[in-house]
C-alpha cells in the first residue's frame, strides 16, 4: 500500500513522434489506428538489410531549436528538446528564481546520441582525426537530453538520465514520482527520447534477429499476431511533468492524472529474452504500491514488441498477475502504429493510458489478422474501442532484464 506523503499528478504532457509532432496529432494518429511505419528516408537504405522504421517526419530542428542550436545537438536531444518544451507549456509551469531548485529534470535514453558517434567516427576515419567535431562528446552522451533540457529552461534541481535500455522512460518517470513523493521536489519534467534510425544501429538489430524482416511497411509491426517476427525501430521523444498535489493546486494547475503506482525488477537471466516471472513481479509490485486490486484495472498499455518471445512471454505474465481478469481488461500495443521507440518508450505509452482516460477510448493493436494460441487475450484488435478506464497500467521491459510498470488513476477533482 501506498504510504507516501505526497501524492503525485501529472499536468503537462508533451510529444515528437512517428504519427505527430505534438501530442494532439499523436493522439489523432492512435485513434485512427494509422500507422507510422515507412520506407526510411533518413539515409540510403541500400546497403543494408532494414528497409522500414517508424520515423518522425517533417520534423525542422532549426525552425524549433535555431540553427546554430540545432547543429550542436544529436537528433535524440533535439527531438527531447521540442517535446519537453510542450510538456512545459502545456503544464503551464514557468521556472523562476524562487522554485527553479525545486524541479527536477529526469530522462531516459538507451542509445543516446548514437548517431553523432557513429556519423563524427566516420568524419575521423574518412577526413581525419583534427577534423572531429569538438562538440562530438556533448552530443554522443546519453544525459545530453537531461543536461540540454536544464540549461534551456533553467532548472536547477536535481538533473538525471537514467539507462535501462527500453525501460528508460518508464524508470525515469517512476525515480522522479519517488522524487517527489519524499518531499525532494515539488515538480519534475520526466520522460525520454531516442533516435536509433541509422545504417549502423539498425543493422546491429537486424543482426541480432530482433528487427521484423517485412519490408512491407504497412503490416511489418504487428504485435501478439502469430506471424510476427521482430519489432520495428521507432523514434521520438516523450515528456510528462509531474508534481505533488499539493504544488499544482496551490498554481491552479489543469490535471490530467494521478500517478499512483511504480513498480520495477531485474530479471537477472537472459541479456534479450524477457522472463516472465520478473515482468509479472513488476506489474504486481505496481499495483501493490498504488493500493489497487488487479481486477480494478480497466486497460493496459502492452510493452507489445512484435517480437515472438516478449508477446508471448507478456501475455503469461499478464494472466499471472490477473487471473481471470486477463481475459476481460482490453490491452493493446501503441507500438504497432509507432514502432519502439526504445528508451522514450515507456514515457509515450503512459501519455496514451493518461489520454485514455481523458477521451474514454482504447487505442488500438493494428496489423493484428492472425490469432496466435499462445497470445488470446483482448488486444483490441485494428479498431479503436470506447470504454470507461479509471485505472491504467503501463508495462516497458529492456534488454539485460530490465522492467518497469507505471500505474495511473484518472483525476476527478478527488
Amino acid at each position: 500500500m501506498n504510504r507516501a506523503t505526497h501524492r503525485v499528478v501529472i499536468t503537462g504532457l508533451g510529444a515528437v513522434t512517428p504519427l505527430g509532432l505534438n501530442v494532439a496529432e499523436t493522439w489523432a494518429g492512435f485513434v485512427q489506428g494509422r500507422s507510422g511505419c515507412g520506407l526510411i528516408t533518413l539515409f540510403d537504405p541500400a546497403n543494408i538489410e532494414t528497409k522500414v522504421a517508424c520515423e518522425v517526419k517533417g520534423f525542422d530542428a532549426a525552425a524549433h531549436l535555431g540553427a546554430k542550436e540545432a547543429r550542436r545537438l544529436d537528433r535524440f536531444a533535439q527531438l527531447a528538446m521540442v517535446a519537453a518544451r510542450e510538456a512545459l507549456n502545456d503544464a503551464a509551469l514557468h521556472i523562476t528564481e524562487a522554485n527553479t531548485y525545486r524541479v527536477a529534470v529526469l530522462t531516459g535514453s538507451a542509445l543516446g546520441g548514437v548517431g553523432a558517434l557513429t556519423a563524427e567516427h566516420a568524419v575521423m576515419l574518412g577526413k581525419g582525426a583534427r577534423r572531429v567535431s569538438p562538440f562530438a562528446i556533448p552530443m554522443l552522451l546519453s544525459d545530453a537530453a537531461a543536461g540540454q533540457i536544464s540549461i534551456a529552461f533553467g532548472i536547477r534541481g536535481i538533473n538525471l538520465n537514467i539507462v535501462s535500455a527500453c525501460a528508460s522512460a518508464a524508470n525515469a518517470i517512476g525515480e522522479g514520482m519517488h522524487l517527489i513523493r519524499s518531499g525532494r521536489a515539488d515538480a519534475v519534467l520526466a520522460g525520454g527520447s531516442e533516435a536509433p534510425i541509422n545504417p549502423f544501429t539498425l543493422t546491429a538489430f537486424h543482426n541480432m534477429g530482433a528487427l521484423s524482416t517485412d519490408v512491407d511497411p504497412a503490416r511489418a509491426s504487428r504485435p501478439f499476431d502469430a506471424t510476427r517476427n521482430g519489432f520495428v525501430a521507432g523514434e521520438g521523444a516523450a515528456f510528462v511533468v509531474l508534481e505533488s498535489l499539493e504544488h499544482a493546486q496551490a498554481r491552479g494547475a489543469r490535471i490530467y492524472a494521478e500517478l499512483i503506482g511504480y513498480g520495477a525488477s531485474s530479471d537477472a537471466g537472459h541479456i534479450t529474452a524477457p522472463d516472465v516471472s520478473g515482468a509479472a513481479f513488476a506489474m504486481r509490485a505496481a499495483l501493490e504500491d498504488a493500493g489497487v486490486a488487479p481486477e480494478s484495472v480497466d486497460y493496459i498499455n502492452a510493452h507489445g514488441t512484435s517480437t515472438p518471445i516478449n508477446d508471448r512471454n507478456e501475455t503469461e505474465a499478464i494472466k499471472r498477475v490477473f487471473g481471470d481478469h486477463a481475459y476481460r481488461v482490453p490491452i493493446s500495443s501503441t507500438k504497432s502504429m509507432t514502432g519502439h521507440l526504445l528508451g522514450a518508450t515507456g514515457a509515450l505509452e503512459l501519455i496514451a493510458c493518461v489520454l485514455v482516460m481523458q477521451h474514454g477510448v482504447i487505442p488500438p493493436t493494428i496489423n493484428y489478422v492472425t490469432p496466435d494460441p499462445e497470445c488470446d487475450l483482448d488486444y483490441v484488435p485494428n479498431h479503436a474501442r470506447r470504454a470507461e478506464v479509471n485505472i491504467a497500467l503501463s508495462n516497458a521491459f529492456g534488454f539485460f532484464g530490465h522492467n518497469a510498470c507505471l500505474v495511473v488513476r484518472r483525476w476527478v477533482g478527488q
